[in-house]
């Protein structure tokens, strides 16, 4: 198959009367969700009337994400998708974190079925990494995208002026200068970068490169490419156009630091990124000065939220359609 087969097999809803015993369909929505580098670090257990949503260490990206919060974000986006998934053919989830896997455990109950506008923007997100066109947001959209972004101890912060966006981008900035100084956060990000459509469809994971507007090239070429153009001075230039072409910029935050917030940050987000496409948005995450440790607090600082974890930032606003990252196959990921 080839990756734009791929991409309609991939990214597309249900046929109509799905089962909701069906647990493997509601798994596939999960898999839709966001994570880091698309590195998909998670498994599912399938019980009766209950989904365990476990984390798949293997998948750790330890020099972007050295204390595995991204990884546990991941499940939380995860965890979204499948609820939504789950009301839609008429089962409520309860869930819960779970101390001894570091999971989240899923129980059913039957309910009505409920098709919500989230749900159905499930095939439309995507991490847009492109320019926008700046036009700003009516206050019922930024209403909106609070509402969602709202959880159990996790707030969101959303940034619309110009010296908003110029002190993100500043931060953004320190980050790129931070991280491609690390030849092992380069190494790794270089890993998970799949360059053509053959590579993408072989593996179902990892950044596909026309994702992030570079032609699909051969791998070779590729990283011969990115010897010259890989530099923090090139990213910084492209991240100062992207943030300020952006409507608004939004800032996930936590009261505690500890995985089940972690978590909970990326349901929160999850929820953020599809009502923003439920309302045709664009979103993209720029989580540079949150995965800088020591740059961390100090712009928890700078945006006044002071002692208070960010977890993620997203930049959001009108813009184009762009290529999609494809996803493992549902079997790869049920144990």
């Amino acid at each position: 198959m080839n990756y734009s087969d791929r991409v309609n097999e991939t990214w597309c809803h249900s046929a109509p009367g799905a089962s909701p015993q069906d647990y493997r369909e509601l798994v596939r929505y999960a898999t839709l969700a966001a994570s880091s580098h698309n590195t998909q670090p998670w498994i599912f257990e399938l019980d009766a009337n209950r989904i365990r949503v476990l984390p798949d260490l293997s998948r750790r990206c330890p020099a972007v994400d050295p204390d595995d919060h991204h990884l546990y974000a991941s499940l939380g986006c995860a965890t979204e998708n499948l609820l939504l998934a789950a009301q839609a053919v008429g089962l409520k989830g309860r869930c819960q974190f779970d101390v001894s896997t570091s999971g989240v455990v899923i129980d059913f109950e039957e309910a009505m079925a409920a098709q919500s506008a989230l749900f159905e923007a499930i095939p439309l997100r995507q991490c847009s990494r492109s320019e926008y066109d700046g036009v700003p947001l009516a206050a019922e959209v930024l209403e909106q995208l609070q509402v969602a972004g709202q959880g159990d101890g996790v707030s969101v912060l959303l940034m619309t002026d110009a010296d908003q966006k110029a002190l993100v981008a500043d931060y953004v900035v320190k980050g790129n200068d931070a991280q491609f100084a690390d030849p092992e956060w380069a190494r790794e990000l270089k890993a998970w970068i799949r360059f053509n459509g053959k590579e993408a469809v072989l593996s179902g994971d990892g950044l596909y490169g026309p994702v992030m507007g570079n032609p699909a090239v051969p791998r070779w070429l590729g990283l011969l490419a990115m010897k010259s153009s890989f530099s923090a001075k090139n990213q910084n230039k492209r991240d100062h156009r992207q943030i300020h072409s952006s409507s608004a910029i939004a800032v996930i935050y936590s009261e505690a630091d500890d995985i089940p917030h972690w978590i909970e940050a990326g349901r929160c987000y999850q929820r953020l990124a599809l009502q923003a496409a439920a309302l045709g948005l664009r979103s993209a995450f720029i989580n540079q000065p949150v995965e800088v440790a020591t740059l961390r607090p100090e712009f928890a600082r700078a945006i006044g939220i002071g002692g208070r974890r960010p977890d993620l930032i997203v930049r959001i606003g009108h813009g184009p359609q762009m290529p999609r990252s494809l996803r493992r196959p549902v079997e790869e990921v049920i144990r």
